[in-house]
This record gives structure tokens, sequence and C-alpha cells, in this order.
């Protein structure tokens, strides 16, 4: 995106990196296209604060500048308000303009006077126009701000479409293991990047050093791969027979998939699952289901073994026949796998902020893979009382993708990857999340809790 602000060699300055002193370059810049100035912050301006926003955002982004004059281009410092500016315009578009454009707000401080400034606010291209300031739909006409034609609008809609098409394709991306293992896997989509689908190759290798400095935080191992559009780092070789474990893809535009295998329970602790489920559950089941569980909890417990590599109908490295389902369930633990899913979503937090990304620039979503009807299982509690009421917790579907969440909606501003993989582990194995019943949000409190305490125990 551009930036009418330098560095002193001549590279462009974000917004994070701007100085009071920086502010004297715009002393040789008109207003334009990507530019506008307000020497205050009064009741007329911040009435057109939301128009103007969302015109940027319709157009190719651009910079708000508040505390400089129109006409000469000099510093005019507007007061320190107690509430911070960010805040208020933010409230301001949240009310005016639908969706939420993306934008980024800093007062910068006067070092002779703490007590004024100057407001900085820096839009971005939205991603999904046309944005909709008190029902006109704003674009950039020159300097200033005007009502978009009928042709414009198609082109805004059609540019929001194309966008969604490109998610919905990335969401299909599938990473190789060697066995169709029970797969939780987190899409991170991100909707700022390069203009230009080729990085350098010193890009490239700051990226890829970046994730290996976030693997090492993580006392975790990493071995790189290079795919035809993508480097795939895993925590362990993909090799047949292997125990799987985790991946990350990281694209061009640092686009990233995290794919997660499931740990399945093992032939003792899967036993004791079944016959804890079938105690809790029998009011539910009714004779039918009970002997079913029955079946499988004896087939469980004379079965060959079955570590994280091995699923129902794919019999164990160096096992036998195949098993089918119906008579080897697949029970998996919930703060195993959730253990395993936090901690790498924890290492894509350390490599966004190593990076000096946002995740508000990110689409995120979320998918199971050959997970359908594995039984979640804890020892907690809350778990098993859960069960007797509602029945043992499971992926119910074999479509098991979310829909995508778009964090740079205003609603977002203190995501982490972390958080959002933990919790929306839950809701893929079937327990809704911001449920009103107190049962279901106490038992998702218990389970994180649960995953935290094995978190300590490393």
């Amino acid at each position: 995106m551009f930036s009418p602000f330098r560095d002193e060699q001549g590279r462009p300055l974000g917004l994070a990196a701007l100085t009071y002193a920086d502010l004297a370059q715009l002393a040789t810049m008109d207003e334009g296209y990507v530019l506008e100035f307000k020497r205050s912050f009064a009741a007329s301006v911040k009435a057109k604060v939301p128009k103007i926003i969302a015109s940027f955002a319709n157009s190719g982004g651009g910079w708000l500048v508040i505390g400089i004059a129109d006409d000469d281009h000099a510093i005019c410092p507007v007061p320190r308000l107690s509430a911070d500016y960010s805040q208020i315009i933010g409230e301001l578009c949240r009310r005016h303009v639908s969706p939420a454009p993306p934008f980024d707000v800093r007062f910068i401080a006067d070092p002779k006077n703490d007590a004024q400034g100057v407001v900085v606010v820096r839009v971005d291209e939205g991603s999904f126009p046309p944005y909709v300031a008190d029902g006109i739909v704003e674009i950039r006409e020159g300097s200033t701000s005007g009502p978009a034609t009928g042709t414009a609008l198609v082109e805004l809609y059609d540019k929001a479409m194309r966008r969604r098409s490109h998610i919905a394709e990335f969401c299909r991306r599938t990473v190789f293991f060697a066995r169709p293992v029970p797969l939780f896997d987190l899409y991170l989509y991100r909707m700022d990047g390069p203009s230009r689908d080729v990085p350098s190759r010193d890009e490239v290798s700051a990226c890829a050093a970046a994730m290996r400095r976030a693997f090492a935080a993580q006392r975790l191992d990493c071995h790189v791969q290079h795919a035809h559009d993508s480097l795939i780092f895993r925590t362990s070789i993909a090799f047949d027979g292997l125990v799987p474990h985790s991946a990350i893809e990281l694209f061009p535009d640092e686009s990233i998939k995290l794919t997660v295998p499931a740990v399945l329970c093992a032939p003792a602790e899967r036993a004791e699952a079944l016959a804890s489920l079938r105690a809790a559950c029998g009011p539910l089941l009714g004779g039918v289901g009970e002997a079913a569980l029955a079946q499988g909890s004896s087939a469980a417990e004379a079965g060959p073994a079955q570590g994280e590599g091995a699923v129902s109908g794919v019999s164990p490295a160096g096992g036998g026949a195949s098993v089918p389902d119906g008579v080897q369930p697949r029970v998996m633990s919930a703060s195993d796998t959730l253990r395993r899913v936090t901690r790498m979503a924890s290492l894509l937090d350390r490599y966004i902020r190593e990076r000096g990304g946002r995740w508000q620039a990110y689409a995120a979503a979320y998918e199971l893979e050959n997970m359908a009807g594995v039984l979640l299982w804890s020892r907690d509690p809350l778990y098993l009382d859960y069960v007797r009421g509602h029945g043992p917790l499971f992926c119910g579907t074999t479509d098991c993708r979310s829909r995508v969440r778009y964090l740079d909606d205003g609603e977002h501003d203190s995501f982490r990857a972390r958080q959002f993989a933990g919790s929306h582990f839950f809701e893929a194995c079937g327990l809704p999340l911001g449920s009103p019943d107190p049962e279901d949000n106490a038992l998702v409190d218990a389970l994180l809790r649960t995953e935290r305490g094995a978190r300590r125990g490393e």
C-alpha cells in the first residue's frame, strides 16, 4: 500500500514507525486520491470521517491526517482527548459504515507538548466492498469523495466475489500425510498480501527464518519441505510408518495453513473411555445402543494397538487386516489433541509478532479431515456429567469446514490464533460456542483448563 512517508533510505514507512518529525514530509504533498488533510477534529469533521474512510476502503486505500492545514499543510496540533482517538473513530465507523472497513489509527504526540499532537488514520483497500456510509457507497474522486455510479458499483461487487472465491479455493489446500489420519486444519488467508505473486528470494528466506525461530522457541524440531508454491514446515519427517506430527504450510503472501493430527487413544485408554461413556449414556442409548458400545469396548480391549497414526479401517504399521468402524471406534483425547493444537497455534502467534504482521489482515476458518464420528474423550467429571444429559461429543458430519471469519470486522482486535484454535476445536467436535446454555460454556471452560494443566506439566 502507498505511504506518503519515507525513511532516510527512501523506503516507505508504515503507521507504526511514524514519528512526529516525519509529519514534516507532508509539507510538500497535496491532497489527492490517497491522501486527505483536516485541520481540526471539529464536529463537522467527525461527521465526514466515516465517509472518507469508506471511500478509501472502496478505492485503493489511503491516509487521513487530522492536524494538518488544508491550505499550507502546516502542522496544527489537535488536543489529546480523554478517550483514545482510535476508539472514537472506530465507534464512528461502527455506527455509520457497513461492513466495518479496515483501518488503523495513531495519535502522534508533539514531543514538546504531550497534550497535543496529530491523528493519522491509515485505511487499507477493503477486501469485501462496497463499504456503505450512511446508505451511500462513497469512492475517491480526485482529492474528494463522491457517490459511486452504476459501473463502479458493479466493479466493487465483482471484487468482493473474486476475493471470496480466492478464499474458498485456498481452503481446499491439502497437506500430504502418509496415512489418512484425523486432522484439525486452521486456514489463515491473508487479505492484504503483496500485490505481486512471486516474492524475492530474500523475502522467502526471511519468512522461513522467522518460522524456524518460532519452532525453536516452542522447542520443536523443524523440517522444511518445498512444495510447488509454498513451504511446508513439519515437526517430524513425513514417512510411512512414523507417528504423524503437525505441519504448517506458508505461502508467498504469508497466508498459512496449520494441520494438526488428532491424538487417538491407545487401546487401554480407549477401553476406559468407552466403558465410562457406556455407563454415562446408558439411559440415553437404550438396549441397542448400549450393546453396540459394549461390543466396541470389547473389541477395543482385544484389538491391536492403535497409536496416533492408526485409524479405523486402516491397520497399524505391521498389523494385520483392517478393522471396520463399528467394531473398533476411534476415540480422541481432548486434552492431548487440544494441547497439540494450541501449541502449534501459539507458534503462529509468535511468527506473526516477529514478522510485524496483524491478525486483523487475515480471514480464518477451520476444518476437520477424516474425523467424522471420532468420539471426544476427557476424564474431566464435568464432561461425564455433560454426556449424561447430552450424549458424547463427536464430529457429526463429513463436511466439516467452518464458515470463514473475517478478522478485520472491528470485533477481533485481541485475536490470537491460539485462542481461536482452542475454542473452535471444540466447536468442530459438536460443542456450540456462544451457546445460551450455561452447561455448554462451563464444559468449554473445563476442557480448556484441562489443556492448560497438561501444558504446565510439560
